[in-house]
């Protein structure tokens, strides 16, 4: 038996009825103090562990470990020092209790349903049954029945699962359907093998969770009191998910009118026919004329006709403009901020795993590497990324990028495909 399981048993053993999920906190708990061995419990104090156990649980541990530790010949102990250190531990509970930011033990102790839980394959649909039975990997369409069906009968037992139980859940299904449910990638098992579940889990759980309508709750003005002091309703709660600030505008700006917001749509039409345009007036007519387009958007128009109706969506600038409406955030900034957090280890992995599986990849990748530093325009990570997962997907490149000569004028430049391509010089 090694250290952790000597720690455990010493556990159970005081505490032969607690839940196997307390009893793991508990044991993280001690190892997270720098408990390694049985020999350390001797310094372990009951305020250590009244964050995971009630007072008496925690009691009844140290009292167990200092007793084995003293020996048989120190138990007993005079009667006032008992009595001190009972009152001393009764305030220090009390106290501790009012400030502790630990959780309850209470909720703690409610987290026993996730190793109980029974994962309800008998409302799985018969076509994923069978593809869990006989190893394969189910369509997404079943898979998302199946994160449908388990989230909501996580939720019949517990209203807000938290992301531990999720992780839980995860990891049962996984064990029970490797072959149908492990992340996996050419092979090669993806982390921790359920990550992806995890995330989708949470996910489903959190739509449900959410308000039907799509609003942002915002800060409330301040009033003209002459305290300082800012209420708890006027305090800023939390935005509507996805990041969308300003998805379903119900109303159009007060200086706004249906004629005005047709005039200056057409304006736009207008200045995108001409060779050369003010960048600041289509910014700003892009942001009076939001309204009009968001509700095109949310309609479903067709594509074409949005390129149509609106040129300047399928530009830098009308984008930018309509993105930093939509969303609150500066759109090349917010793409470059991910690019530098994400894009290199994306190129790593690229780079290490998949040029040494995929031929394709790594004649990209090759090519890519000469090249750089001998393109102009955006940054060489940027266009790397683009060009290395077209090749992983087995993607056209014609499909994205559309090539014209750096002298073209606009009117000389063939009509492009309507999947909106990057358009390369």
């Amino acid at each position: 038996m090694d250290d952790r399981d000597d720690i455990k048993s010493s556990i159970s053993t005081v505490l032969p009825d607690l839940p196997e999920s307390i009893l793991n906190i508990v044991e993280e708990t001690l190892q997270s103090l720098g408990v390694g061995t049985i020999d350390d419990f001797q310094f372990v104090q009951e305020a250590d562990l009244l964050c995971v156990l009630w007072p008496i649980q925690a009691r009844k541990l140290v009292a167990s470990w200092k007793q084995t530790s003293q020996g048989p010949g120190t138990q007993s102990q005079p009667d006032v020092n008992s009595s001190t250190s009972s009152s001393l531990l009764t305030s220090s509970t009390s106290s501790r209790s009012s400030l502790s930011p630990c959780p309850s033990p209470r909720n703690l102790l409610n987290a026993d349903w996730v190793d109980h839980f029974e994962i309800p394959t008998e409302r799985f649909p018969e076509a994923l049954m069978q593809c869990l039975e006989r190893g394969k990997r189910p369509v997404p369409s079943l898979r998302r029945e199946m994160i449908r069906i388990v989230a909501a009968e996580m939720m019949k037992t517990c209203p807000s699962p938290t992301k531990h139980a999720s992780t839980e859940i995860a990891k049962k299904l996984v064990g029970k359907y490797p072959q149908s449910l492990k992340d996996v990638i050419e092979g090669d098992v993806v982390g921790t093998g359920y990550y992806s579940l995890v995330k989708q889990l949470q996910a489903r759980i959190d739509n449900k969770k959410r308000n039907a309508s799509p609003r942002i709750h915002k800060r409330k003005s301040l009033s003209n009191s002459d305290t300082d002091e800012v209420p708890a309703v006027m305090k800023a709660s939390v935005q509507d998910m996805y990041g969308c600030v300003n998805w379903d505008m119900k109303f159009m700006p007060v200086t706004e009118t249906l004629e005005s917001q047709n005039e200056k749509k057409g304006k736009m039409r207008c200045l995108w026919e001409q060779a050369t345009f003010n960048p600041d007036e289509v910014k700003e007519l892009m942001e009076s004329t939001y309204y009009s387009q968001s509700k095109e958007i949310n309609s479903g128009t067709a594509l074409q006709t949005l390129r149509e109706e609106w040129p300047f969506l399928f530009h830098e600038i009308g984008i930018s403009a309509h993105y930093q409406e939509l969303t609150g955030l500066p759109l090349t900034q917010t793409f470059l901020k991910s690019v530098e957090k994400k894009g290199k280890q994306l190129l790593n992995f690229m780079a290490t795993v998949c040029a040494n599986k995929t031929r394709h990849v790594f004649e990209t990748l090759t090519k890519l590497r000469f090249q750089r530093g001998q393109l102009e325009g955006c940054s060489d990570d940027v266009k790397d990324m683009l060009l290395l997962l077209l090749s992983y997907f087995n993607g056209d490149e014609a499909t994205l990028f559309h090539y014209t000569e750096e002298t073209n004028q606009a009117a000389d430049v063939q009509e492009p495909p309507a999947t909106v391509p990057i358009d390369s010089c």
